[in-house]
């Protein structure tokens, strides 16, 4: 299935990616910095990552599940806000390390913890200056089909990762052995 075809939104400049940007493989994540279930496939995204090291690039999008995870969209904004300086993986790791406080005063420890600029942050977060970017990706997660979470798109299909996140790595290999013949 062609990367058009499914994944609606196509990977931009806005995002956020890691990886080689020449990897054959593109793994999209939808996620939420609330969610359990995305908490435990946080750790195996960075062990797929290592595992196929040069063979994938990723990209981590929000989507927050307000009615199950409160503070899940501001999280995101928190993460967006970081992003902002230049320092959005090192929150990302530090939202999901610390699921269980993502109250605002929790937020603002964890941007001052990763020596983000507090004025602009406060600034940023009171204006709520990215919240639009984040209902950007959960439009786009919702036009590519997601509709539980975590939500991974390979090269633009949805894999199902019900079964737990080693599925996802069988997806991976498979794709990749078929790029490869």
């Amino acid at each position: 299935m062609a990367l058009a075809d499914s994944l609606r939104t196509p990977i931009n400049p806005a995002d956020h990616v890691i990886g080689d940007a020449g990897a054959p493989c593109l793994v999209v994540e939808y996620g939420d910095f609330e969610c359990p279930i995305c908490a435990q496939a946080y750790p195996a995204v960075k062990i797929m990552l290592k595992h196929f090291e040069g063979k994938v690039r990723f990209a981590f999008r929000h989507f927050p599940l307000l009615s199950a995870h409160p503070h899940a969209e501001l999280a995101a904004e928190a993460a967006e806000a970081a992003a902002g300086q230049g320092k959005f993986w090192q929150m990302h790791d530090l939202l999901f390390e610390n699921q269980h406080n993502l109250e605002p005063d929790a937020l603002r420890r964890y941007a001052q913890q990763i020596g983000l600029d507090l004025d602009r942050f406060d600034a940023e977060m009171g204006e709520h200056i990215y919240l639009q970017r984040v209902q950007e990706h959960l439009a786009g997660g919702r036009a590519s089909g997601v509709h539980s979470l975590p939500a991974f798109l390979v090269d633009g299909a949805l894999a199902d990762v019900s079964f737990g996140p080693e599925h996802l790595f069988k997806v991976v290999e498979t794709h990749l052995a078929a790029i490869s013949q």
